[in-house]
């Protein structure tokens, strides 16, 4: 008996020395901690951003029983979100994969009249420029118009009985990329047919970034339309209030706009694209490094088409040798590229850290070292660069210091004037 006493007195001081010591605690916090981070991790899921797409229950009921066409291509999915259904529509099919936006409103019954596919057409293959006809989405059989080429906007009879329009495309933050340039043809059609336009907004991975020439009126193209800098650091939504409160527009024509916004978005938070926004454009890389070497295409040098390495790499035959070299070769979305089957020198900027800013060293470095300065620049470099002085400003030997100082006040004006159509902070 005295036995038993003892060993349970023993016990209950081993207990009693284990809490103080953290031993039993120890398992608490085990489960305290798994706590902790279940929470986090359900946190993080519930502040994920939500695209303009995704925040479908602002814009099902805005289109329920209206004919509907749609300005997209292989960037406008829909993702698999979960939501609180009775805020939706009757009917309504809450997507459980990413799809594409023309799939998921024919599942969700909304009478879509045509597609409207950009440069790169409605799937996302065809090379920057190439010339693109209108045909028929093998998948639904709704009529695609092409957007490209020699019809840039809609004609009266291609928006004949549609009573909204959808845009739907993932833009990257630089003023050449084309698809802000179809968004203005756009608007300025809808304005003129008395038709609303829905902006299904979406993150711009470069959108902290505010930089770059502004464009000067005298050299505007369809790689530059109107008087912002070369990164305008906007989303696609933000940027379409723009053109409509400035009215950019011909004749100052306003759209009935409605931009349906993202959710859980700031412009600091980084964004990885979901699909590729064009066929030349693979990955983050070269979507932070875009609008820096698109400048190249105004140049006798290449940015890496006709590789696995699209814009993450520069070079030409005219450059010094050195370790680092390639041979464009025909690939998708480059049929034909520049320098095809000739040797390349030049760098390797795929692991270079995320830029933050319109970095010109390599194009200053590029014309320096050159072999063939009579024909490094062409015609094209003004567009791009949307004005004259930048080439001027290389071909003196001004230093990229004295070059940025240029574009303070252009830069200040318009970022002064840009706060006024902003939608995230």
């Amino acid at each position: 008996m005295k036995y038993i006493i003892n060993t349970i007195l023993l016990g209950l001081v081993f207990l009693f020395i284990s809490s103080s010591c953290g031993i039993l605690p120890r398992r608490y916090n085990q489960t305290t901690q798994k706590t902790q981070e279940e929470q986090t991790i359900n946190k993080t899921v519930s502040v994920s951003i939500k695209t303009g797409a995704d925040n479908y229950i602002q814009y099902l009921p805005l289109i329920k029983d209206k004919s509907i066409g749609v300005i997209t291509n292989q960037t406008g999915v829909v993702s698999s979100l979960k939501t609180d259904a009775t805020s939706l529509p009757q009917n309504t099919t809450i997507s459980t994969t990413n799809k594409s936006l023309v799939d998921f409103l024919l599942e969700n019954n909304v009478n879509l009249k045509k597609i409207f596919a950009p440069e790169h057409g409605f799937r996302g293959t065809a090379d920057a420029g190439e010339h693109l006809v209108d045909g028929k989405d093998t998948k639904t059989g709704l009529p695609i118009i092409s957007l490209y080429g020699n019809n840039k906007k809609p004609k009266p009879e291609q928006l004949q009985g549609i009573d909204i329009m959808i845009f739907d495309l993932q833009d990257v933050g630089a003023r050449f990329y084309t698809y802000i340039s179809s968004l203005h043809y756009i608007m300025e059609a809808c304005a003129e047919n008395n038709i609303k336009l829905l902006v299904l907004d979406r993150p711009n991975p470069n959108g902290t970034i505010v930089d770059g020439p502004i464009l000067e009126k005298e050299h505007s193209s369809f790689v530059g339309m109107h008087p912002i800098p070369l990164l305008h650091g906007m989303t696609i939504g933000e940027y379409a209030q723009m053109i409509n409160g400035e009215k950019w527009l011909k004749n100052q024509v306003q759209c009935n706009l409605v931009v349906i916004p993202c959710v859980n978005y700031t412009r600091e938070m980084p964004y990885s694209l979901p699909v590729k926004p064009s066929p030349n454009l693979p990955n983050d890389q070269s979507i932070n490094l875009y609008a820096s070497l698109c400048l190249f295409e105004g140049t006798n040098v290449s940015v890496g088409r006709g590789t696995e390495a699209q814009f993450q790499i520069y070079g030409s035959p005219f450059l010094p040798k050195s370790d680092f070299n390639f041979t464009p070769v025909p690939n998708f979305g480059a049929k034909e590229p520049v320098y095809k089957n000739q040797l390349c020198y030049g760098e390797n900027l795929t692991s270079i850290p995320k830029v933050t800013k319109l970095e010109l060293k390599w194009l200053i470095k590029a014309f320096n070292t050159t072999t063939d300065k009579t024909k490094f620049f062409n015609d094209f470099f003004t567009k791009l660069a949307g004005t004259k002085k930048l080439q001027q400003q290389i071909i003196d030997g001004v230093s990229e210091v004295e070059i940025r100082k240029s574009w303070e006040k252009g830069l200040q004006d318009f970022k002064e004037m840009r706060k006024k159509y902003l939608i995230y902070k």
